[in-house]
């Protein structure tokens, strides 16, 4: 029997590669340009990803990659939704 490929994703905090399932999607939605965490990873729109680990959030907006990977700046209140909603996820 064929093995499934698993889809692998870089986590923008440690710049590691891991499986798609074990990271959070952030995703800038493509009708209104709002940021939001995408727990289905199905939401429209360009997304990058972030490991459950609050370090790892920490150092991505610290590095300004999730600006960088979403082309959009982002407000401090985003940001603040963001990591409560990463934190949950731990």
């Amino acid at each position: 029997m064929k093995t499934k490929k698993v889809p692998m994703r870089m986590c923008l905090g440690c710049q590691q590669m891991k499986p798609k399932k074990e990271l959070i999607r952030i995703v800038r939605r493509a009708k209104d340009s709002g940021v939001q965490v995408d727990l289905t990873g199905k939401v429209a729109g360009r997304g990058c990803y972030i490991c459950r680990n609050v370090d790892c959030f920490e150092k991505a907006v610290k590095l300004k990659r999730i600006e960088k990977a979403l082309e959009i700046p982002i407000s401090e209140e985003i940001y603040q939704q963001l990591k409560r909603e990463v934190q949950d996820e731990e």
